[in-house]
């Protein structure tokens, strides 16, 4: 079974709470929450008090996407606010630290890897992460295409001996979800496809009907 994590950086920010409920209500696994700082990735996004408050009026898995240069500095703040996980970018600064960090704090510890990064840049840290969030187009921005080549990053990552969670984040329609799903992913982020989904419940029963492959 694949599970489906809408990210917010999708929904309409005036309406933010109607987003949260949207989420509960359609029966989806986890909430994938951006973090930008305009610096890392060209673009800005959402700090701990919006996850706070989302915490407080859904009571779902918060799936939180470090997208900064030194996430370090916030790991902390997340988990204080209702992180369940924290995934930081391979490529940003204090890297092995915040893995680390992440840790102790008990949350589960995820790396991301940017579409020009290649697998193999997690080898040192591989035995000490819970789950791989593989960018499948350039982060900033929601709304670009997949990038086909990702799918061999995926089957890569496995064939490294990851047996832990893939997630997929970038472009993820109904179209490409069976795709990733063979290739061995087990979470597909939906932004655009989930919020303007005209049947978002059976959306994600259609995620969760796929089977995940080893990959291999």
């Amino acid at each position: 079974m694949c599970k489906i994590a809408p990210s917010i950086l999708a929904a309409d920010t005036m309406r933010m709470g109607e987003a949260a409920r949207k989420i509960r209500d359609a029966g989806c696994d986890y909430v994938h929450f951006d973090v930008m700082d305009g610096v890392f990735v060209p673009n800005l996004s959402f700090g701990p008090a919006l996850l706070k408050d989302m915490k407080a009026e859904i009571d779902l898995f918060f799936d939180v996407h470090l997208m900064l240069i030194d996430p370090l500095r916030y790991v902390d703040v997340f988990a204080a606010n209702g992180a369940g996980a924290v995934t930081v970018h391979v490529e940003a600064e204090h890297f092995a630290e915040s893995v680390e960090r992440i840790r102790a704090l008990g949350l589960r510890a995820g790396a991301s890897l940017k579409p020009g990064t290649p697998a193999q840049a997690l080898n040192a840290v591989l035995n000490r992460l819970d789950l791989i969030l593989v960018m499948t187009v350039e982060p900033g921005f929601g709304g670009q295409p997949l990038n086909p080549a990702m799918y061999e990053k995926i089957r890569e990552l496995r064939r490294m001996g990851f047996a832990g969670e893939i997630e997929v984040d970038g472009g993820v329609t109904m179209e490409n979800a069976p795709l990733l799903a063979q290739a061995g992913a087990d979470t597909l982020v939906m932004g655009t496809a989930f919020f303007r989904s005209a049947d978002p419940a059976g959306l994600v029963r259609d995620v969760h009907a796929l089977g995940v492959s080893a990959g291999l």
